[in-house]
């Protein structure tokens, strides 16, 4: 159940405020998955645009090059975004069904136990942490035992692929594409000189990271600016690691 912890660990108790990562994104995708979704999308964009920039520096590469080096390296980028993005797609729904078998070993436990006090602390050990903060002990008991008593008379479902399970991979692999094509647009509108297009590009991927970041902060009532600025530094962070280890020899 850890996707499910994770969801649950960061809902907020007041209602998020309505942005594009619920209004548009909201019936597929949770909004975090959507944020972090977009934000590896770029940050592998980046990731080649800058190692190709290194490249230019030592003069591997030619900066002015013809407008058919900026049409290779789009491509180059799109197909491996692209070829992650499917692959992150099927893992959304591997995750979405091992959760739900995990759900269901949980039930399994219950009603196969001899044991109220075993099936009340397996219970607790799923929903202790959400609910420890708000709740006295003697309140979680009695919700543990009326949790334990449904249970025991719940009819096992087969754990299956649900159609929102595919909705939400496709979400995830649609989301991946969408997000960095405008930084991969400057590529084919800066033809003759590859380094410019390169450095264009990395501006647009850290304004989408920022942007992402804005709307996370508007939907959890937080500094919008602060928080599209942290998401910005982080991914700088994370390029220049990632620059650093590969430039090891």
């Amino acid at each position: 159940m850890l996707r499910e912890k994770h969801r649950q660990r960061r809902r907020k108790v007041t209602p998020p405020r309505e942005g594009i990562l619920s209004d548009v994104l909201g019936d597929f995708l949770d909004p975090i998955d959507a944020i972090f979704t977009t934000f590896f999308s770029i940050l592998f964009a980046l990731l080649f645009t800058l190692s190709y920039a290194i490249l230019i520096e030592r003069g591997a590469i030619e900066s002015s090059l013809s407008s058919r080096e900026g049409q290779k390296l789009f491509a180059t980028i799109l197909g491996a975004v692209t070829a992650w993005a499917i692959i992150d797609g099927i893992l959304y729904v591997l995750a979405e069904v091992m959760a739900r078998k995990e759900r269901h070993r949980l039930l399994q436990y219950v009603q196969a136990s001899d044991s109220d006090e075993a099936a009340a602390a397996a219970i607790a050990g799923e929903l202790d942490f959400i609910l420890e903060p708000i709740t006295s002990d003697a309140q979680r008991q009695a919700l543990y035992q009326d949790i334990r008593k449904h249970l025991r008379q719940a009819e096992p479902q087969a754990v299956r692929v649900h159609r929102d399970d595919v909705l939400g991979g496709l979400s995830t692999t649609v989301l991946s594409v969408v997000a960095v094509l405008p930084s991969l647009l400057p590529l084919l509108l800066v033809p003759g000189d590859i380094g410019l297009a390169i450095r264009i590009s990395n501006a647009v991927s850290f304004l989408v990271i920022f942007a992402a970041g804005y709307q996370w902060g508007v939907h959890t009532d937080t500094s919008p600016w602060k928080t599209g600025l942290l998401l910005a530094s982080v991914c700088l962070a994370m390029v220049l690691i990632a620059m650093a280890a590969g430039d090891m020899r």
